[in-house]
């Protein structure tokens, strides 16, 4: 059942209206023999003669200028010069897991003679109509979709498991373990199987990812790759067919899950390393190839080369108000405020406008922008009342706007998404994030819970605005993609707090305290400085907190100008004077002179501390 198009084409041909040659390639299992044997009864009901032949016999000769030959298996066929000298008239329909060579097609001699058709899988509507005929439970047909999408010996296997089991269908490895068989065979090496296991795993594969993650040699195993037959390519890289994709991971993770989460780890942190590496072009793609590790239970996604993003142009304006449509006020105020922070996403095939977004920047806001635009207005307010941004310190807030038939849960929004995702991992100083969503974007509303993103207020009615926002002080970006990569229900990430985000005064003041607890670790350990960034991530973050503090007073003594402070600070924090008038004995100084030295020591221990806190050691 299916095959529709193939057929037509091939109806074609036979009544002498299309070619002479028809060339069906495909993978293991994708239905090429199936697919030979309905084009013979087709052809033997108009009373040509027909021949089958797969490619282990001997080269055909045929004198009936009407026969029809189908042969199965070129692969096994030297050379094509038996087809060649063909009596015309005759209709040839050849069949192999390759597509044919570049230079054979290329050849005048079979130029408007050969026609090449690619299987692919079957329809949704065909798929379904199998597992009707097969009898599959209805409680399993869903699963067994999504598992084998419309690959029919995917569909088959899983059809004749799922009427004996029972219950809801799950691959069961026996059926794993015969789809690999046939779609996929042995790889030649240890080396070749895991390669093709990381090119399942992860959602594009370049040389660069095979080169970071495997010891091999990376660009033998990626031109190995980029032959096979279930393996397609598109601007990103190579990507394996879905059902081969899927068969792969859940045979790995069943056969070697030690070995699968070690490979999991590696591909993950280069597609972290790639996010905030790559090109501004590049991050939606990168993102997306990060977050394709992490799609839980969702099926993988679709290569998307369907939109592209660019800046927008002066001569856009009037595209941003009509898909902006009743927000049009608003986005026409940002855009000619902020232009650089907007994007226009357009369909590729026919440039037409279908989304904008902007992502906007905001150290401190004016009465006019508070005014014009509620959304941004709620996200300045949440931040100020929850944690207030700190010196050099900046607020982003993610708007998006789209035609109506490009909402909701669409790939351009998802493409949208990640851009934003994107800019919080890759911008400095941010503070707060927080991004828009309107119903009924539910479905990207739960990609933000579950990426920790959490809403600031009431779900949104229809039409109206929510938000998510997070502070990337509290959990910043290698926190984020650590606890992304380690869910806290299930990994180490789960006893991982926030960070503390303290202001200066707040700061200062944990400073002072901390200096005259420095020899009690247990004190240490209650001070709010243990949560902030300084120490974070720290085995023991109370010693770690008493060696930043003394490191921080020996480090004044490098600076000759610090020589009087640095003294005060080492006798009295140091060294244990019991009182500050003893300290000041030791020193040989006025009291008074004494403490405008400690003042000043302690002054500066707070001044460079704050500033590794805002800016990191470096």
């Amino acid at each position: 059942m299916g095959r529709a198009e193939e057929l037509a084409i091939f109806t074609a041909a036979l009544y002498g209206g299309g070619c002479s040659v028809l060339y069906v390639h495909g993978p293991g299992g994708i239905g090429k023999s199936a697919l030979l044997r309905r084009f013979a009864h087709e052809a033997a009901a108009t009373g040509r003669p027909v021949s089958m032949l797969d490619g282990r016999g001997p080269e055909p000769a045929l004198h009936d200028a009407g026969a029809v030959l189908l042969i199965d298996d070129v692969e096994h066929i030297q050379g094509w010069e038996g087809l060649s000298r063909l009596p015309v008239g005759v209709l040839a329909v050849i069949a192999g897991r390759h597509p044919p060579d570049l230079r054979r097609r290329a050849d005048p001699g079979w130029a408007g003679a050969l026609q090449v058709l690619p299987l692919r899988d079957l329809r949704a509507a065909d798929a379904r109509a199998l597992l009707d005929r097969a009898g599959v439970p209805a409680e399993s047909r869903e699963p067994l979709l999504a598992f084998a999408g419309g690959h029919p010996l995917a569909l088959l296997l899983g059809a004749a498991t799922a009427a004996k089991a029972g219950r809801r269908w799950t691959p069961h490895q026996d059926v794993v373990a015969t789809l690999l068989d046939e779609l996929v065979g042995e790889p030649p090496s240890a080396a070749h199987r895991r390669a093709l296991e990381i090119c399942a795993h992860a959602y594009t594969t370049t040389e660069s990812l095979l080169r970071a993650t495997l010891p091999e040699d990376a660009g033998t195993l990626f031109r190995w790759l980029r032959r096979l037959p279930f393996v397609e390519s598109s601007g990103l890289g190579l990507f394996p067919q879905p059902v081969v994709r899927k068969a792969l991971e859940a045979d790995l993770r069943w056969r070697d899950p030690e070995g699968y989460a070690a490979m999991h780890d590696r591909v993950h942190a280069y597609l972290a390393d790639r996010v905030r590496t790559a090109s501004e072009a590049d991050v939606p793609g990168a993102v997306a190839a990060l977050l394709h590790l992490h799609r839980g239970d969702e099926p993988p996604a679709d290569v998307p080369d369907e939109f592209e993003e660019e800046p927008l142009r002066q001569e856009d304006l009037g595209t941003l108000l009509r898909v902006a449509a009743e927000d049009a006020a608003r986005a026409a105020f940002w855009a000619r405020r902020r232009p650089e922070a907007f994007r226009v996403y357009r369909r590729t095939e026919t440039g037409e406008p279908v989304a904008c977004s902007a992502w906007l920047r905001l150290a401190e806001l004016d009465e006019d922008e508070l005014t014009a635009d509620p959304v941004v207005a709620r996200a300045w307010a949440h931040a100020r009342a929850t944690a207030p941004l700190r010196a050099g310190e900046h607020l982003a807030v993610g708007r998006h706007w789209a035609l109506p038939a490009y909402r909701g849960d669409s790939p351009v929004m998802g493409m949208i998404g990640r851009r934003m995702i994107g800019d919080c991992l890759r911008s400095e100083r941010l503070a707060w994030s927080s991004i828009e969503v309107r119903q009924p974007d539910r479905a990207w509303a739960g990609r933000l819970r579950r990426f920790g993103m959490r809403d600031i207020a009431e779900p949104p009615r229809p039409g109206e605005y929510g938000l998510f926002a997070h502070d990337w002080r509290a959990v910043p970006a290698r926190t984020w993609l650590e606890r992304l990569n380690r869910p806290p229900a299930t990994g180490p990430a789960a006893a991982t707090a926030n960070l503390a985000v303290l202001s200066q005064a707040e700061f200062t003041e944990a400073v002072r305290k901390a200096l005259r607890q420095l020899p009690r670790p247990d004190a240490l350990a209650a001070s709010p400085l243990a949560r902030t960034r300084l120490v974070a991530g720290r085995h023991n973050p109370a010693t770690a907190l008493g060696d930043l503090l003394r490191r921080a007073i020996d480090d004044l003594g490098e600076d000759p100008r610090a020589a009087k402070p640095h003294r005060a600070l080492s006798v009295t924090f140091l060294r244990g004077a019991p009182t500050q008038e003893l300290a000041a004995e030791r020193l040989g100084l006025p009291f008074t002179t004494y403490r405008r030295h400690l003042t000043a020591g302690i002054e500066r221990v707070c001044a460079d501390l704050w500033h590794q806190e805002l800016y990191g050691a470096g």
